[in-house]
């Protein structure tokens, strides 16, 4: 009977080792490009651009087969999320950006070995990504920026981060 608890007992613990070991893959975007015809309006659609990045992004990630997409509540954050998540099947989850550093902890402590997109903003994006202990990657994003893809590697307290480009270049590459 000693024997079976104890090889109960090392298998549990061999098995608690195993998933702390995971790695969790991230990848987080600023929302594209925003309609500003309208100055008064605070939840904006996506402009034409923004729609054409947000398909690009779906392009870019579809074949990662992504376990759950994260987005602010706002229409910008959740559409730039959409074409990603319309053919993956997945609904979008909201966050708080207020918030962030809950979602991150959250993430760490139950997430390991899954893959997530996280959808915010040019002020939030890359304190999203110090929180998961990674480096910032660039100073800041510029209002005129949309065009950053930032992969995280999170493994244990390790975390490694990325920075690619993605869809047309931003106006500010273009100058």
């Amino acid at each position: 009977m000693k024997k079976l608890i104890f090889a109960f007992v090392l298998l549990f613990g061999l098995q608690q080792m195993a998933h702390a070991q995971k790695t969790l893959k991230v990848w987080i975007v600023r929302h594209a490009e925003k309609d500003t015809s309208d100055p008064k309006d605070k939840d904006p659609e996506l402009s034409d651009a923004g729609a054409q990045r947000a398909e690009a992004l779906k392009k870019v990630l579809k074949s990662q087969r992504l376990d759950t997409i994260y987005s602010t509540d706002y229409k910008r954050t959740k559409l730039t999320g959409f074409p990603l998540a319309d053919i993956t099947g997945i609904s979008i989850q909201t966050y708080d950006p207020a918030k962030g550093a809950q979602l991150v902890k959250s993430l760490k402590a139950n997430a390991a070995g899954k893959k997530i997109l996280i959808v915010g903003h040019s002020n939030t994006v890359l304190e999203l990504i110090e929180a998961f202990g990674a480096k910032r990657p660039v100073p800041s994003i510029a209002d005129d920026e949309y065009d950053y893809l930032f992969s995280l590697t999170i493994k244990g307290d390790k975390a490694e981060v990325k920075t690619e480009k993605y869809g047309a270049k931003s106006k500010q590459e273009q100058l």
